[in-house]
């Protein structure tokens, strides 16, 4: 009878666990739906954005020779030192989600150590954080409450630290790292340099079949402006990008835990109802054999 009740206590903590899961789930579809809306309004202001400094900057690098003079716009031949910016959850239970951008982040720090290049790392997300500190890796900063709720202004704040180390030289590259949302079952890795800004891309039109006119006199100031701009919208769009894609994981988690608890639910039911069995039939073996034995 004591495996009777070990059985029947198994299923009992099972079944608790698959009603948490299956409310988590639904709890992170409701949060989904809203983080996938501003997702997507969110990503087109953003291809509005580059479309704009494209169009500017490529004016400009095709008017001057040479290109432009922007320190955000040239490539640094021999980097130094490079400022590397991820984007993880505060919170666990959502799959491989924090692990993909952990590993992709170690493989970028490995790619630049190689070419003997210093690295500067700068989290956002406790996961992510709790695990460089575990491993005794350096933080140049670290937030841990701002990837759970995005803040436009808190954002903008982290980030123009990149920004002006950048414009004064002390660093040479900024990459944004983290796990953005494709769909609702699907997450997509993001691995981008967003400084210097990439300009490969950037084709010469002829003046005047473009509604964009770049005074040459106010050219530095309009690509100041408008690289803050953009870098701050990448570091937003990050967050926005990456909350969204850490519900969709942690309900695609809680879905398979549901799934999995109820299997497990019914093969201790089975198992159950075997040792039910077995404990009746020796039950009735030794009423019958007392019986037997009283003749």
């Amino acid at each position: 009878m004591a495996n009777l009740k070990d059985i029947q206590r198994q299923i009992k903590s099972v079944s608790n666990t698959q009603k948490t899961t299956r409310a988590m789930k639904l709890v992170s579809t409701a949060k989904l739906r809203r983080a996938e809306e501003l997702a997507k309004r969110s990503r087109l202001y953003a291809q509005k954005m580059n479309q704009v400094i494209a169009e500017i900057a490529g004016r400009i690098n095709c008017a001057k020779i040479g290109g432009i003079e922007n320190r955000c716009f040239n490539e640094i031949p021999n980097p130094k030192m490079v400022d590397i910016v991820f984007v993880t959850a505060d919170k666990g239970l959502c799959g491989g989600f924090n692990i993909q951008t952990i590993k992709a982040v170690k493989a970028l720090i490995k790619e630049y150590k190689e070419q003997n290049v210093k690295v500067r790392l700068r989290g956002i997300g406790k996961k992510g954080v709790e695990f460089f500190k575990y491993n005794e890796v350096e933080l140049f900063d670290a937030v841990i409450d701002l990837s759970s709720k995005p803040d436009k202004k808190r954002s903008d704040e982290f980030i123009r630290t990149s920004i002006m180390d950048y414009k004064d030289e002390k660093i040479d590259a900024l990459h944004i790292v983290y796990n953005g949302y494709k769909n609702m079952i699907t997450q997509e890795l993001h691995v981008k340099k967003i400084l210097p800004v990439d300009t490969d891309d950037f084709e010469c039109e002829d003046a005047h079949t473009s509604m964009l006119e770049v005074e040459a006199q106010n050219e530095e100031d309009m690509l100041d402006s408008l690289v803050n701009k953009y870098v701050d919208f990448n570091m937003y769009y990050a967050l926005i990008d990456s909350v969204a894609a850490e519900h969709s994981a942690r309900m695609q988690a809680m879905d398979t835990a549901t799934n999995n608890a109820k299997d497990m639910v019914k093969s201790l039911n089975v198992q159950f109802n075997k040792a039910r069995q077995a404990a009746i039939t020796t039950e009735l073996i030794e009423i019958i054999s007392g019986v037997e034995s009283m003749k």
